[in-house]
């Protein structure tokens, strides 16, 4: 069984030590090492010269584990598990029960499962809230320098920057910077759900939904209020550099956020990971997908930013959607589909408007992946070019346009996967 789904805020004993670090870090440099692209480049290497997987989040699917530990190694694999985005055991009422849900816990479940899936050895890093101190530990650092590769749990990837790098310089820790050594040397480094998320160059989203973050703007910070769409300007670690990273994308319908966040800052491209789905990045900005769902590729270099009786509009971003098989170049800004798949015919049918289009997570009964649902419906249907859904929440009351143009292509694998590209996505007020 899988760890309990983390909570998307720390507790309290932990909220005040990371909003206290949070003023901090916000005046502070970002590590050398770790410097995002610049606005509208392609991003043209990330800060390692190993492989990065990054993880939408609720891991099941054997294939991405099996992926992990291959590039690690496979039966000579060494593999860390680093799970400080978790709650500490000291907070969590179940810890020493089958129940628990922590770092500890958490960090043996998945050291578990990456050796049922081939490799040679996997533990724990012992890096948390409770011991914030491991993180400058000699002998924990000696441990690290020895993994072929790296995996991060998923929870709050607030709590990463908080034990992991140092206060308001944003440096590496002593654990940190060993990781970053051995990933130099190739050793993979593999994130799921905060643990994708931290591995990005900034600016790294911390919290909020579609909805108030398009109406409210982003603002640079930790909130405890989940409908802020705060960020961490100096990002996560820097592994990945290619674009700004979200995860459990289409089923909490992050599209609205991520762009209002990439446009904000004016940075030009998103990679959103849905659940059970990884993006395999190469040292190279070759990329893949593997998994059940989909990676998504925002494409804002031709977006443009304007106002609709007082409200924040976006037109022109770019969609795409890529399934399991399907490869991307950051460097081209261009995606292939895997070799199973051929052209969408589209068929007779109907596109059923969406009045829940970023999936609140207010409205009861909810659905998820409300957008990803109207555009698959969209491409898949002849003779029709356009489709739009509203938003849940009101005042206001947003809508977003799909449309289908030369620009656009779609396509089916052999399994029902339906993928497509340069879908154009327009954010407007209803």
């Amino acid at each position: 069984m899988s760890p309990k789904r983390p909570h998307t805020r720390p507790h309290r004993a932990a909220a005040a030590l990371l909003a206290g670090l949070g003023a901090l870090l916000l005046g502070s440099a970002p590590p050398a090492a770790a410097a995002p692209a610049e606005p509208g480049t392609t991003g043209s290497s990330a800060s390692t010269a190993g492989p990065v997987v990054l993880v939408g989040g609720s891991l099941s699917d054997d294939r991405i584990y099996e992926e992990i530990v291959r590039l690690a190694g496979g039966d000579a694999a060494r593999i860390g598990v680093v799970t400080a985005s978790s709650r500490p055991a000291s907070e969590d009422p179940d810890a020493g029960t089958p129940a628990c849900n922590n770092s500890r816990c958490n960090g043996q479940y998945y050291a578990d499962l990456l050796e049922g899936h081939g490799a040679g050895e996997a533990e724990w890093i012992p890096v948390d809230l409770d011991h914030p101190e491991n993180a400058e530990s000699a002998e924990v650092a000696a441990r690290a320098s020895e993994m072929t590769g790296f995996f991060f749990g998923g929870g709050d990837q607030y709590r990463y920057v908080t034990t992991l790098l140092r206060g308001d310089r944003h440096e590496d820790s002593a654990v940190l910077a060993a990781i970053r050594d051995r990933a130099a040397q190739g050793a993979v480094v593999a994130g799921t759900s905060a643990g994708a998320v931290i591995q990005q160059a900034g600016p790294m989203v911390t919290g909020g939904d579609s909805h108030p973050g398009i109406v409210d703007g982003s603002r640079p910070g930790y909130f405890e209020d989940p409908s802020v769409l705060g960020y961490v300007p100096e990002g996560g670690f820097g592994f990945f550099s290619h674009g700004l990273v979200d995860t459990h994308f289409a089923e909490r319908g992050r599209q609205g956020r991520m762009a209002r966040l990439a446009l904000d800052n004016g940075r030009h491209r998103v990679f959103g990971v849905d659940e059970d789905t990884a993006l395999v990045a190469s040292p190279d900005g070759g990329m893949r997908v593997v998994g059940s769902g989909a990676v998504h590729v925002l494409d804002l270099r031709g977006a443009g930013v304007g106002s609709d009786r007082g409200q924040w509009t976006a037109t022109g971003t770019r969609w795409t959607s890529l399934t399991h098989g399907d490869t991307y170049r950051a460097d081209t800004w261009t995606a292939a589909p895997a070799a199973d798949k051929t052209e969408l015919v589209p068929s007779s049918g109907k596109v059923r408007r969406s009045t829940d289009v970023f999936s609140s997570p207010y409205a009861r009964p909810g659905e998820s992946g409300q957008m990803l649902r109207l555009a698959r419906e969209l491409v898949g249907t002849a003779g029709q070019d356009t489709a739009y859904g509203l938003s849940y929440e009101r005042s206001p009351r947003l809508r977003v346009d799909l449309s289908v143009d030369e620009g656009s292509a779609a396509y089916r694998g052999g399994d029902g996967a339906v993928s497509f590209t340069g879908l154009r996505v327009d954010i407007g007020r209803a």
